[in-house]
Protein backbone atom coordinates (compact mmCIF):
# COMPACT_ATOMS: atom_id res chain seq x y z
CA UNK A 1 0.00 0.00 0.00
CA UNK A 2 1.34 3.66 -0.66
CA UNK A 3 1.76 5.89 1.60
CA UNK A 4 1.82 9.69 1.88
CA UNK A 5 4.01 11.96 4.44
CA UNK A 6 2.61 15.47 5.41
CA UNK A 7 4.73 17.51 6.84
CA UNK A 8 4.64 21.34 8.74
CA UNK A 9 7.31 24.03 7.84
CA UNK A 10 9.78 23.54 9.82
CA UNK A 11 9.18 19.33 9.17
CA UNK A 12 9.10 18.91 13.04
CA UNK A 13 5.52 17.49 12.93
CA UNK A 14 4.81 14.80 10.34
CA UNK A 15 1.97 12.28 9.85
CA UNK A 16 2.59 9.20 7.28
CA UNK A 17 -0.90 8.06 5.96
CA UNK A 18 -1.61 4.78 3.50
CA UNK A 19 -3.59 4.50 0.85
CA UNK A 20 -6.02 6.52 -1.06
CA UNK A 21 -7.98 8.96 -0.02
CA UNK A 22 -11.38 8.89 1.12
CA UNK A 23 -12.47 11.82 0.60
CA UNK A 24 -10.85 15.43 -0.39
CA UNK A 25 -13.18 18.82 0.82
CA UNK A 26 -13.41 21.88 1.54
CA UNK A 27 -14.42 23.79 4.24
CA UNK A 28 -15.35 27.98 3.87
CA UNK A 29 -16.94 27.89 7.46
CA UNK A 30 -15.27 31.04 9.28
CA UNK A 31 -13.88 28.64 12.38
CA UNK A 32 -11.46 27.13 9.18
CA UNK A 33 -11.02 30.35 7.93
CA UNK A 34 -9.16 31.49 11.10
CA UNK A 35 -7.31 28.51 11.65
CA UNK A 36 -5.83 28.27 8.74
CA UNK A 37 -5.20 32.19 7.84
CA UNK A 38 -6.38 31.94 4.14
CA UNK A 39 -9.90 31.48 2.68
CA UNK A 40 -10.99 27.60 2.94
CA UNK A 41 -9.37 25.32 4.14
CA UNK A 42 -8.68 22.09 2.63
CA UNK A 43 -8.43 18.52 3.90
CA UNK A 44 -7.94 14.80 2.83
CA UNK A 45 -9.59 11.71 4.95
CA UNK A 46 -7.42 8.94 5.08
CA UNK A 47 -8.43 5.69 6.65
CA UNK A 48 -6.57 4.26 9.76
CA UNK A 49 -3.59 3.56 10.73
CA UNK A 50 -1.43 6.38 10.70
CA UNK A 51 1.64 7.30 12.56
CA UNK A 52 2.67 10.67 13.94
CA UNK A 53 6.67 11.73 14.18
CA UNK A 54 7.21 14.86 16.08
CA UNK A 55 5.21 16.75 19.16
CA UNK A 56 2.44 17.93 18.60
CA UNK A 57 0.21 20.93 20.47
CA UNK A 58 -3.73 20.02 19.93
CA UNK A 59 -6.95 22.39 19.94
CA UNK A 60 -10.34 21.19 20.58
CA UNK A 61 -13.23 22.77 18.44
CA UNK A 62 -16.81 22.12 18.43
CA UNK A 63 -18.45 21.71 15.42
CA UNK A 64 -22.15 23.26 14.71
CA UNK A 65 -23.39 19.70 15.13
CA UNK A 66 -21.97 19.02 18.54
CA UNK A 67 -18.89 17.06 17.34
CA UNK A 68 -15.32 17.67 18.70
CA UNK A 69 -12.36 18.36 16.56
CA UNK A 70 -9.14 17.41 17.62
CA UNK A 71 -6.89 19.85 15.65
CA UNK A 72 -2.78 19.40 15.66
CA UNK A 73 -0.07 21.39 14.74
CA UNK A 74 3.55 22.18 15.12
CA UNK A 75 4.33 24.19 18.27
CA UNK A 76 7.74 25.56 16.93
CA UNK A 77 6.26 26.52 13.51
CA UNK A 78 2.53 26.91 14.05
CA UNK A 79 1.68 24.92 10.91
CA UNK A 80 -1.72 22.67 11.50
CA UNK A 81 -1.17 19.45 9.89
CA UNK A 82 -3.73 16.94 10.63
CA UNK A 83 -6.80 16.63 12.95
CA UNK A 84 -9.18 14.14 14.22
CA UNK A 85 -12.66 14.00 15.75
CA UNK A 86 -12.96 12.38 19.07
CA UNK A 87 -14.55 8.93 19.16
CA UNK A 88 -14.11 8.28 15.51
CA UNK A 89 -10.62 6.32 15.45
CA UNK A 90 -11.32 5.20 11.90
CA UNK A 91 -10.05 8.50 9.82
CA UNK A 92 -7.80 11.58 10.14
CA UNK A 93 -7.86 14.38 8.16
CA UNK A 94 -4.82 16.09 6.26
CA UNK A 95 -4.10 19.46 5.89
CA UNK A 96 -4.03 18.86 1.80
CA UNK A 97 -0.93 21.69 1.63
CA UNK A 98 0.89 19.86 4.39
CA UNK A 99 0.99 16.90 1.36
CA UNK A 100 3.33 19.23 -0.64
CA UNK A 101 2.10 17.79 -3.66
CA UNK A 102 0.50 19.99 -6.77
CA UNK A 103 -0.26 16.61 -8.27
CA UNK A 104 -3.05 15.63 -5.65
CA UNK A 105 -6.32 15.33 -6.65
CA UNK A 106 -8.93 18.04 -6.33
CA UNK A 107 -11.29 18.45 -3.73
CA UNK A 108 -15.10 17.06 -4.91
CA UNK A 109 -17.17 18.58 -2.30
CA UNK A 110 -17.15 21.99 -0.70
CA UNK A 111 -18.90 22.57 2.83
CA UNK A 112 -20.16 25.97 4.51
CA UNK A 113 -20.36 27.34 0.68
CA UNK A 114 -22.74 29.96 2.47
CA UNK A 115 -19.41 31.45 3.54
CA UNK A 116 -17.03 31.13 0.65
CA UNK A 117 -15.75 34.26 -0.76
CA UNK A 118 -17.24 34.96 -4.11
CA UNK A 119 -14.12 34.98 -6.16
CA UNK A 120 -13.05 31.30 -4.95
CA UNK A 121 -14.25 29.02 -8.03
CA UNK A 122 -14.66 25.24 -7.04
CA UNK A 123 -13.40 22.27 -9.48
CA UNK A 124 -16.18 20.95 -11.83
CA UNK A 125 -18.48 19.00 -10.51
CA UNK A 126 -18.16 19.61 -7.10
CA UNK A 127 -20.85 19.04 -4.87
CA UNK A 128 -21.56 21.86 -2.20
CA UNK A 129 -23.57 21.71 0.96
CA UNK A 130 -24.57 25.47 2.50
CA UNK A 131 -23.55 24.16 5.99
CA UNK A 132 -22.07 20.92 7.40
CA UNK A 133 -24.07 18.07 5.83
CA UNK A 134 -23.80 16.06 8.78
Amino acid sequence: MPSRTASCSCGGLRIEVGGEPLGVGICHCLACQRRTGSVFAALASFPAPFKVYGAATEYVRVGDMGARFVFRFCPICGTTVFHTEEGNDDTVSVAVGALADPGFQPPTVSVYDSRRHPWVRLPPGSVTFERDPD
